[in-house]
């Protein structure tokens, strides 16, 4: 037998001739195989059987075998006229451990080791390694984390393989000690400075991290730079050269930025091009871009914008504009052209929801203002979207259109949605001395089982007091959103059962109503309600006067037919925890003829969000209230009266402790007086509400850190204001007309988080203005309410 070999080293630099003969091959084996296929090998291989094969050819088929990868060993030999190849597979990988990594998270770092060809598994190559290795370091390093090491251990194992390891010393973010603009004169190195948001490390940088050096920061902060010029008429602004050097121990890191900034550009002329579609007086009135204005990218873009959504809202969703300058460096102006290529006009296939586990297509699709078969309109596709985040229904709404496969002119509308809970439940259990077991419990839903019906239904039962509530709304009664409701409610006090010395009064009601609403506009709607009340006063056995005094004139049962007007207005983008638009209503409520009193009351509601960034707003809000009788009846019934403090209100001060309060006891004792009266000698004026609310304030919506997901919570800094007025009250203490002066003030924090109970909310204030005799609360928790 002769046998050639070739020494895997040797191979790729020979270059003498091998004396060896010539011999065609009448068959080819392969010895040394464990994982990798004979296939592979074959394919690989450039020789085939009948093939006369030489010196040269070996080394060639050697090579070959070598670019696969898969071997660390190749041998070629000869055993009569059958080509004998003899492998050395590499080993395998059969783990792959990663410790120290804390920036980079292990899934990442292994998805980036599988991209580069290091996978359980899979062939291990040395040289493959050492590229990840510097892969790794390189991420490291665009973080901002010079110092971070990387080794990699490769610990072999039995059967041909071996387990990586791979150690990870991350280091510390190297932090900005000086950023540095060179080449600026028209624009201060500070308000260049300040565009960026990299920062230089100062007493915030704990918390807000904003001074750890990060190259994709870097580039964003070079191309709102390049903006800023831009966007003030320097067409030309260049950014020549950007520096990043880093202190000898790796922490620190100096940024210099040389610009050429040109010369300043204006508008001087102004054109449309293409076929408009629409009327040229409608597109010039969209153009923000005027003749003798400086120059700006952005209003050229917005321009652009514009005129696209003005074409979408006709259907043309594929329209494209495109604002071109010409600049004319003789005299520093640019002509702007904006060139209109309509496209075909779309049309809607199918509208689509996805997401929506809960509520019925029917809640969704009713709400939509694009329909099927008619052109696509930008602007009632965003409509439909906006009114699907007002229902409060979903944590997110998002909406995409895409083309319909095969057609030029037709496109999908595809809604996806996140539900979230859109009710609250609570239940109590207690027990008081004189009341006994008390059981309670209120359940309000405002999707009832995905129908977008609204329902409530409350029970509380002790052995004095049991009330019950009910209340529906249909919000689409009609398929124009005409909606209707109805409610009921029985609510009683059994002061036999009760210690008579603890209670001042308790009002029995019982009735029911219905409503109706009627939409105006797509913000706006109208409501109108009637509702049949009975009322009976109970009094206990130390009454204050004022309720005595009423019941002596009005008597202690009184039957009354509430009407009720209102208006109301919404631009709100969501539900619930809006973040933009405003709200308002205005409602009337007054007793009919044919009631036993005669008394109206009109409330006013409004809010309005001041967005600063996309994060951050400012809400400012008010309600205003006045209530007064007519007719015979002689004053406001006080248990109508409004009351302040607490929840929705002025926080920091106890729920309804705010506003005038009852007639003190002057009988020492404790006896009745001349009208048979009873007394006690203990107790103090007890909070009795007026017949005018004045309350507002202003908050600051910002984001908690280090939470990501935002949509469920708002946290707010706030400054509330208000108090409870009575401008009849006769001789009641710290009663008086309405006086700005005695507004009460607070100031605080507070949260609110939409949980599947409903939303819980929390508050902590500090009163700034106090009135006399207010009781104050510095923390409070509600569940079902929301700021």
């Amino acid at each position: 037998m002769k046998r050639l070999l070739l020494p895997a080293a040797l191979s790729a630099l020979m270059i003498a001739e091998v004396h060896a003969e010539s011999f065609t091959i009448s068959d080819i084996r392969v010895n040394g195989l464990q994982r990798v296929s004979a296939g592979s090998v074959f394919g690989a291989l450039p020789l085939n059987v009948g093939e006369r094969v030489d010196d040269r050819s070996l080394v060639s088929a050697t090579r070959a075998l070598f670019k696969t990868g898969f071997f660390q060993d190749i041998q070629l030999g000869r055993d009569g006229d059958t080509l004998v190849v003899t492998v050395v597979e590499r080993p395998s990988i059969s783990t792959i451990e990663i410790e120290g990594n804390k920036a980079i998270t292990t899934e990442d770092l292994l998805k980036g080791l599988n991209q580069s060809g290091l996978e359980e598994g899979e062939i291990f190559q040395r040289a493959t390694l050492e590229g990840v290795r510097n892969e790794l370091q390189r991420q490291y390093v665009s973080q901002g984390r010079y110092s971070a090491e990387i080794e990699a251990e490769v610990i072999p194992q039995p059967r041909n393989r071996v387990a990586l390891k791979i150690n990870v010393n991350e280091g510390t973010v190297a932090a900005i000690q000086h950023i540095n603009v060179v080449g600026n004169t028209v624009f201060s190195d500070e308000d260049l400075v300040d565009l960026f948001e990299l920062k230089t490390s100062n007493w915030l940088s704990f918390f807000k991290n904003d001074d750890k050096y990060a190259r994709e920061k870097l580039s964003g902060d070079l191309e709102r730079l390049r903006s800023y010029y831009l966007d003030r008429g320097y067409i030309n602004m260049d950014i020549s050269s950007t520096q990043v050097s880093i202190t000898p121990d790796k922490k620190h890191v100096y940024i210099t930025v040389n610009v050429d900034e040109g010369e300043k550009y204006k508008v001087s002329a102004v054109k449309l091009s293409g076929d408009l579609k629409v009327p040229e007086d409608d597109v010039k009135s969209l153009l923000l871009v005027k003749e003798g204005q400086v120059f700006s990218r952005k209003v050229m873009t917005t321009t652009s914008e514009l005129i696209t959504r003005r074409l979408g809202n006709e259907g043309y969703t594929f329209a494209n504009v495109n604002g071109v300058p010409q600049a004319n460096d003789d005299d520093n102006t640019v002509a702007i052209t904006f060139v209109v290529d309509p496209g075909k006009r779309a049309y809607v296939n199918r509208i689509n929801f996805r997401g929506n586990t809960k509520s019925e297509d029917e809640v969704l699709r009713r709400e939509m203002r694009q329909m099927e078969g008619g052109w696509a309109s930008t602007y009632l596709i965003d409509q439909s979207k906006t009114r699907l985040e007002r229902l409060g229904y979903f944590k997110e709404v998002n909406v995409e259109t895409p083309a319909v496969p095969g057609t030029d002119d037709q496109v999908d509308v595809n809604y996806s949605v996140e539900e979230q809970p859109s009710g609250s439940i609570t239940a109590s259990v207690g027990f008081a001395q004189n009341a006994g077991l008390i059981l309670g419990g209120s359940i309000s839903q405002n999707n009832f089982l995905g129908t977008g019906n609204k329902v409530s239904l409350g029970l509380t039962r002790s052995e004095y007091q049991t009330s019950y509530s009910f209340g529906f709304v249909d919000p689409y009664w009609t398929v124009d959103g005409v909606s209707l409701g109805y409610n009921a409610f029985y609510r009683t006090t059994d002061y036999d059962e009760l210690d008579t010395d603890v209670a001042s009064y308790a009002v029995d009601s019982y009735g029911a109503g219905m409503s109706i609403g009627y939409p105006l506009s797509e913000i706006s709607r109208l409501n109108f309600g009637l509702t049949v009340q009975q009322d009976d006063i109970n009094t206990g056995i130390y009454t204050v006067d004022e309720i005595m005094d009423f019941i002596d004139q009005e008597g202690d049962s009184y039957l009354n037919f509430k009407a009720s007007a209102g208006w109301s207005e919404s631009t709100l983008n969501k539900g619930v925890l809006a973040t933009r638009g405003y709200s308002q209503s205005l409602i009337l409520e007054t007793t009919v003829p044919g009631s036993d009193l005669s008394f109206y009351k009109l409330d006013y509601r409004g809010q309005r969000f001041f967005p600063l960034t996309q994060s951050t707003a400012f809400r400012f809000h008010a309600e205003l209230g006045y209530g007064d009788s007519y007719g015979s009846t002689s004053e406001l019934p006080f248990y109508e009266h409004y009351y302040a403090g607490g929840f929705n209100s002025v926080r920091g001060f106890e729920d309804s402790s705010l506003g005038p309060r009852s007639t003190p006891s002057n009988i020492a004792g404790g006896g009745p007086d001349q009208n048979g009266r009873y007394t006690d000698p203990d107790q103090d004026p007890l909070p009795f509400g007026g017949n005018v609310l004045v309350q507002g304030g202003v908050e600051y919506l910002f984001p908690l850190p280090f939470i990501k997901d935002q949509r469920q919570l708002r946290t707010v800094l706030f400054y509330d204001v208000g108090n409870v007025f009575d401008t009849s009250c006769g001789q009641q203490p710290d009663c008086q007309n309405i006086d700005a002066g005695e507004l009460a003030m607070s100031v605080g924090a507070g949260l609110t988080w939409i949980t599947a109970l409903g939303p819980l909310s929390f508050s902590l204030a500090m009163p700034v203005k106090e009135p006399d005799n207010a009781d104050t609360q510095v923390f409070q928790f509600s569940l079902g309410q929301t700021f």
